[in-house]
């Protein structure tokens, strides 16, 4: 059978282009070629303003709760920037967020307008795997969903599981969870809190090299006068981590805060955040003051290292975040 077509529908208009569901190596049983790889999906589906945020490329549906996905990593990023020339692991975290929206709009029905609360992501990294080539990292993605929930026929939240592949080989591993909710409900739980903005002006940011990063604008975390616990700096008009208007702090703003701040523990080590397990307990609001704070772990035999980082907003944890590093990474 040749590969089928389907019509995505935005908020009862249907999108200008027929997207296909792509054929990949899970169903032909040899390596998918990058021919089949030509153009990414609707941004639309993976809740990006921006095409160039966009990293999947293609899906279909091998069983019931089975899907076969392509993504593509870029050599540069203008912020999910190479460490010690591996791709940088929150790609990983990014393309896995993406896969849930993506599947819930096209293969479980989710309505454009609806919510999605995350509740956890995760991922592992295999360095090994995941160096920068002379070419894009054209990826296959296998995933696994479970726990799936509906309220009447609505779809109202799921988890599933991810295994990414680059070159026939597990680059990554990775997962989340979440729940699906309608504008209304949305509406009735974030009251006025829809619409708000961030704290101005912003405070001022960690030396960049610091925590990893190598400009200003990309540093989330500004210095508080305690060791180990810094201020969440929320800049809105980031083009990546605030790719569109949003009313709480998304996810992957906290994720990177994590990783700044197991970075800013030992700045002359490299900290390549191989392994991060993200809980979500509640909506980071934009117009308080988050604060941040790292416990670093003991240290493995083999060089290991893990810190435990938590989020905090009006004394109530927002976030908690274990990630780690191996040891071949200092």
């Amino acid at each position: 059978m040749g590969d089928s077509m389907s019509v995505v529908l935005v908020e009862n208009e249907t999108l200008p282009v027929a997207v296909p569901a792509r054929r990949t190596a899970f169903q032909t049983g040899r390596p998918a070629r990058a021919s089949a790889m030509t153009s990414t999906v609707p941004r639309e589906l993976v809740h990006r303003a921006a095409v160039a945020e966009v990293f999947l490329t293609g899906w279909s549906r091998t069983a019931e709760n089975r899907f076969a996905l392509t993504a593509q990593w870029p050599r540069a990023h203008s912020y999910f920037t190479p460490v010690n020339g591996c791709y940088d692991p929150l790609l990983a975290s990014e393309t896995i967020r993406q896969v849930g929206t993506l599947l819930s709009h096209a293969e479980f029905g989710v309505s454009f307008g609806d919510q999605f609360l995350m509740w956890d992501l995760h991922h592992s990294v295999r360095p090994e795997q995941a160096g920068v080539g002379a070419a894009p990292a054209d990826l296959e993605l296998d995933v696994i969903c479970s726990d799936i929930r509906r309220r009447g026929r609505r779809l109202a939240g799921m988890r599933y599981e991810v295994t990414l592949y680059c070159g026939g080989q597990v680059i990554a591993t990775g997962g989340a969870a979440f729940d699906c909710t309608s504008p209304a409900v949305y509406q009735r739980l974030r009251g006025d809190r829809v619409g708000a903005t961030g704290v101005r002006p912003l405070p001022q940011p960690l030396a960049p090299a610091s925590v990893g990063r190598f400009l200003t604008t990309d540093v989330v975390l500004s210095a508080t006068e305690r060791p180990l616990e810094w201020q969440l700096r929320v800049d809105e008009q980031h083009p990546v981590l605030f790719d569109h208007p949003v009313d709480h702090v998304p996810g992957m703003v906290l994720m990177e805060s994590a990783r700044q701040a197991a970075q800013a523990i030992d700045p002359s080590r490299p900290f390549l955040p191989t392994t991060m397990r993200s809980e979500f307990s509640r909506y980071a609001e934009l117009d308080r003051p988050c604060w941040i704070q790292a416990e670093p772990l003991p240290a493995a035999d083999n060089g290991d290292r893990q810190v435990r980082v938590t989020g905090h907003q009006d004394d109530t944890t927002v976030f908690s975040c274990l990630i780690g590093t191996r040891g071949a990474a200092e």
